[in-house]
């Protein structure tokens, strides 16, 4: 069990997480997921299990964190949530797919995500790549964030659930305040984690082929990148205009610009965000 940071005591309004419940629901007849462990506070639940996975721990452990201290996103992003005012969850997975296909774990997530989302709390969404899950007016509901150590993948998922408004930034949002009414978190992370294991075996079956797995197809359905204007930051700050094209075998994002066709991996881009101009 990982060391828990001191951290002031839970809110009664938002009522925890029962690691037992959700083992008990989720594990029998599954095929990937071992166990669900609940922790008060951590600093960041993709680093455990980053940990673990280099000690050897075999996949289908499952780590949700209340309250999240040292939570990252991606390019090292701060990510922050009220204690037990989301889902902070880590899967460890250990795909066997070529290393080039892992990049589709993340738009995998999403789509796991966003169908559980809409399952669950009839919230409409559509996913911003590579790692966002946005509401219907642009606001940011969840990030993902997935991490390898050797053989093993790590993907983490803050989801805003009951946050409030004082709580979020302006680009933010949360379940509750879309809905208009309550959520309840466990129903949410049990579908999330069902529908990502399905959509997981589909994928590992065929090496992670994204076309013959369905994954690229109702990836695009849900993405709202694709087929949009948009203007790409790079890491030393310049930026460029183009037209978001597709996502390729490889998870990259396939940008037409005047000065060409770029395919972008997630790593080498600081921001995507929609354009007011087109090349």
């Amino acid at each position: 069990m990982p060391d828990s940071p001191r951290t002031a005591a839970p809110p009664t309004d938002r009522p925890g997480l029962d690691a037992a419940a959700l083992t008990a629901a989720l594990t029998p007849g599954s095929s990937l997921w071992r166990a669900v462990e609940v922790v008060e506070a951590i600093g960041s639940t993709n680093a455990e299990l980053v940990a673990r996975a280099t000690d050897g721990a075999t996949e289908g452990l499952v780590l949700v964190a209340e309250h999240q201290v040292a939570g990252r996103g991606r390019l090292d992003r701060t990510w922050t949530s009220p204690p037990r005012a989301g889902l902070t969850v880590s899967v460890l997975l250990r795909p066997d797919v070529p290393a080039a296909r892992r990049a589709w774990l993340s738009l995998l997530t999403g789509v796991a995500l966003a169908e559980a989302v809409g399952e669950v709390a009839g919230v409409r969404t559509s996913l911003k790549w590579p790692n966002d899950l946005l509401a219907a007016d642009g606001r940011k509901l969840a990030g993902i964030l997935a991490e390898s150590s050797g053989t093993a993948v790590v993907v983490g998922v803050g989801l805003n659930v009951s946050t409030r408004a004082d709580e979020l930034p302006d680009t933010g949002t949360s379940l509750e305040l879309v809905r208009g009414g309550p959520v309840d978190r466990a129903a949410v992370l049990l579908a999330f984690l069902r529908g990502l294991e399905r959509r997981h075996a589909r994928w590992s079956q065929v090496l992670g082929d994204p076309v013959s797995s369905g994954l690229a197809q109702d990836y695009l359905a849900w993405c709202s990148t694709v087929g949009s204007a948009v203007t790409v930051t790079m890491p030393d700050g310049s930026a460029l205009d183009g037209v978001a094209e597709a996502v390729d075998w490889d998870g990259r994002l396939v940008v037409r610009t005047d000065a060409g066709v770029l395919e972008l991996a997630s790593g080498d881009v600081r921001h995507v965000r929609p354009s007011t101009s087109r090349p």
